[in-house]
């Protein structure tokens, strides 16, 4: 099987690695706001690229604050015809998820910055969307759970840890854990860029701990101190930036590789 996450509107290098015919389980964060290596994304397509730049580094230095009031100054009271706009690229970026995944062996789930909604409508036939779910791929019981931490923004693709515990408690032992989350364990979600401690999941944790599954993946963190750590036997994986690295981890469940 292949896995991605954060893909962050690379979508032509989707579709092509969907092409190999494998399963390919997408861990969220399909859709591009803001790349915050260059601002481009859908802020800046709105709001102009040095606006994508100044509240890109409020969030990664985690003041919402001043991403708020960033966005009320350039907004001002023009609030429902932002709104409009956003979700109009919001619904086009989707449409292009949606090219780039039809005829793919695919399984989708949501990250922080989706519209699981507005996701899940736009998915291809064949293509399942999965949350709080177990799947069976290539022989070996796949757990999904989707979506990112709250934060002041309150975005649709956030959970808090009640709901994400909950979603962890109908899974029941799996021997693959999938997230778009890390767990709490510091040089997972360390970002070396940053240079600080990003969201990170503290009932994921405490499901690997408790049920103890062979493997995690998971994404989120775009540059983390590190991608990979044992807890207890899981081996955890952090599948990678996909808008950069263009690539997908293959995992063999049977050789571990």
């Amino acid at each position: 099987m292949l896995l991605v996450s954060d893909i962050h509107g690379a979508f032509e290098d989707l579709h092509r690695v969907g092409q190999t015919g494998e399963p390919l389980l997408v861990l969220g964060d399909l859709i591009n706001l803001t790349d915050y290596r260059n601002g481009e994304g859908i802020t800046s397509d709105l709001l102009g690229p040095d606006f994508a730049r100044r509240s890109s580094a409020a969030r990664a230095a985690g003041d919402y604050v001043a991403m708020r009031k960033l966005f009320t100054e350039a907004i001002g009271d023009r609030v429902d015809e932002f709104r409009a706009a956003y979700a109009e690229k919001v619904e086009a970026q989707y449409v292009e998820a949606r090219q780039a995944l039809e005829g793919t062996n695919a399984i989708v789930t949501y990250g922080n910055v989706d519209r699981p909604s507005v996701l899940r409508r736009h998915l291809p036939p064949g293509v399942r969307f999965v949350d709080g779910e177990v799947v069976e791929v290539e022989g070996v019981r796949v757990g999904f759970v989707g979506g990112g931490i709250t934060t002041p923004l309150g975005a649709e693709g956030e959970v808090s840890d009640a709901e994400m515990a909950a979603k962890l408690a109908t899974l029941g032992p799996v021997d693959v854990l999938c997230s778009h989350l890390p767990p709490a364990v510091a040089p997972l979600h360390t970002d070396v860029v940053t240079g600080r401690q990003e969201r990170a999941s503290q009932p994921i944790l405490d499901y690997l701990l408790t049920h103890q599954p062979g493997y995690h993946f998971f994404g989120d963190v775009h540059q983390p101190q590190a991608i990979q750590w044992r807890v207890g036997p899981t081996r955890c994986r952090n599948v990678g930036y996909f808008r950069a690295t263009r690539r997908a981890v293959h995992f063999d469940p049977y050789s571990g590789r």
